[in-house]
């Protein structure tokens, strides 16, 4: 059971890399939650920008989430660094919608 949960969020992981590489100018909120890029935001104690920014840079939000440095020499982030960082933000946007549900009632 697990090694199928695990297929499905790499296939997701090698997914959103790859169209962070080849269509980086595609808008976050066809991948992601507004909770989702907004949270990669709140993370790095940056504020969220007013309109969803575009793939790349939420991509690049959470690979920093991982250990992702985002040098100049550095490239793009890989599976392993999006990985990281998107545990992350799903503890975090869980968190949200947990506090959200308290406070809602």
């Amino acid at each position: 059971m697990a090694l199928a949960v695990y297929l499905v969020v790499a296939w997701r992981l090698a997914h959103l890399v790859r169209l962070g590489r080849t269509h980086p100018d595609l808008s976050a909120c066809e991948l992601f939650s507004e909770e989702e890029w907004k949270g990669a935001y709140l993370l790095a104690k940056q504020t969220p920008p007013d309109t969803p920014p575009n793939l790349r840079q939420v991509i690049r939000q959470i690979a920093r989430l991982g250990g992702f440095l985002g040098r100049k020499c550095d490239g793009e982030p890989g599976v392993k660094t999006l990985w990281l960082g998107f545990a992350r933000l799903r503890d975090f946007v869980r968190g949200v919608e947990h506090m959200r549900s308290i406070y809602e009632k």
